[in-house]
C-alpha cells in the first residue's frame, strides 16, 4: 500500500460537517471497502502496528445517583454498594504497577454525578501523583463545571472523559437524570480549560444502527473532535435495566470502528469495555479498521477484562507493540 494510496483514500474519506446520511451512506459500503479506507486514513496518521495501553482504576465505587440503565453503580440497580474515595497512597501503588505492566495511559474513574468542592483536593493530588510517574492521566468524574475544569487542568490532567453514551434521540432510554446537553456542557467546558477531550459511546443498549452513527456524527461534528473516542460494548450487568439486552452483531461493531476511524482520523479510537466478550479474531479486526487504544487488566470498573495473558498472546500472535513499551508485560 503505497503513501499515495494511503493518501488519497484520507482525503477522499474525510469530511466537515458530517450528516447522518453522510455517515450512512459510508456505513452501508460492503465490508472490505469501509475497511479498506478506514485502514488507509489510519495507517496515514499511526502506525498500525502500535497499540497503545491504557490502565482503568476504580477510585470510588457505587452509589451514584444517576440512573445509567447500563450501571451497576447506580443506586437505582441491584447492584454495588457505596465505597469511600480511594486513599492517594492506594491510588500511587496501583500507578506504578500499571506503569511496570505496560501502561502509558493511566485512567481514575469515580461513580458519581459530579465532584464536590470537599474532594477536589484530593483530585488534584491525585493527578500531580500520577503525572509525577509520567503517565498521561485521564479522569472521569461525571459532570464537570467550567471552574471544576479548570483546577483540574491546572493541575496538569490531560484528558477529561465523559461519553455521550448514545445519540441525543435514545439517549432518555439510557438515562432519565440528567439530559444529552449536560454531557455536551461538560465536553465544552474540558475544551474551554484546554484539556483534551476523551468521549464516546456504549453499543448494544437496544439503539438502532442510526443511533450508533447519530453519536459519532455528534463528536465529529464538535468544534475540535475529541482526541480519545472509546467504543464500548455493553457488558449486561445483573441487576441494571439493560441486563437482558440482546448482543451486537460483531460485524456491525467493527463497523462503527472504521466509521469512528474515518470520521476522526486523528483521535484516539479506544477498544473499551466488552473485550472478554470479543474473540482474538473480532479484536484483530478493530485494530485494522482504526482501533489503536485498548484498557489492560483484570478488571475495567467493575467488570472483567481479558488480563495481560491473554492480552500479551494477542499482541505477540498479531506481531503488534505497545507504543511507548515495545511490549505488554
Amino acid at each position: 500500500m503505497t503513501a499515495e494510496i494511503v493518501s488519497a483514500a484520507a482525503d477522499r474519506s474525510t469530511q466537515r460537517p458530517w450528516t447522518l446520511s453522510s455517515a450512512r451512506a459510508l456505513y452501508e459500503l460492503p465490508f472490505n471497502e469501509l475497511l479498506y479506507r478506514s485502514h488507509c486514513i489510519h495507517r496515514a496518521n499511526f502506525d498500525p502496528n502500535e497499540i497503545q495501553l491504557s490502565k482503568l482504576l476504580n477510585i470510588k465505587t457505587g452509589g451514584c445517583p444517576e440512573d445509567c440503565g447500563y450501571c451497576s453503580q447506580s443506586v437505582h440497580a441491584q447492584g454495588i454498594a457505596a465505597s469511600k474515595l480511594m486513599k492517594l497512597d492506594e491510588v500511587m501503588r496501583q500507578a506504578v504497577n500499571a506503569k511496570e505492566g505496560g501502561a502509558t495511559r493511566y485512567c481514575l474513574g469515580a461513580a458519581w454525578r459530579s465532584p464536590k468542592g470537599r474532594d477536589e483536593a484530593a483530585i488534584v493530588a491525585m493527578i500531580k501523583g500520577v503525572k509525577s510517574l509520567g503517565l498521561e492521566t485521564c479522569m472521569t468524574l461525571g459532570m464537570i463545571s467550567q471552574e471544576q475544569a479548570a483546577v483540574f487542568a491546572e493541575a496538569g490532567l490531560d484528558y477529561y472523559n465523559h461519553n455521550l453514551d448514545t445519540s441525543e434521540r435514545f439517549y432518555p432510554n439510557v438515562v432519565t437524570t440528567r439530559k444529552f446537553s449536560d454531557r455536551l456542557a461538560t465536553l465544552s467546558h474540558v475544551r474551554e480549560a484546554g484539556m483534551k477531550v476523551c468521549s464516546g459511546g456504549i453499543l448494544g443498549m437496544g439503539e438502532t444502527i442510526d443511533d450508533r452513527i447519530d453519536m459519532l456524527v455528534t463528536l465529529a461534528n464538535l468544534a475540535e473532535p475529541p482526541e480519545s473516542v472509546p467504543i464500548n460494548l455493553l457488558i449486561p450487568m445483573p441487576g441494571t435495566k439493560m441486563a437482558d439486552v440482546a448482543p451486537v452483531d460483531p460485524i456491525e461493531f467493527v463497523r462503527v470502528i472504521a466509521l469512528a476511524r474515518v470520521m476522526m482520523p486523528t483521535s484516539f479510537v479506544r477498544l473499551t469495555a466488552g473485550r472478554t466478550a470479543m474473540s482474538d479474531e473480532m479484536q484483530a479486526l478493530c485494530f485494522f479498521a482504526g482501533a489503536n487504544s485498548m484498557f489492560i487488566g483484570d478488571m475495567l470498573l467493575t467488570a472483567s477484562n481479558p488480563g495481560n495473558d491473554r492480552d500479551h498472546s494477542l499482541l505477540t500472535r498479531l506481531r503488534m507493540t505497545a507504543s511507548g513499551k515495545g511490549d505488554l508485560v
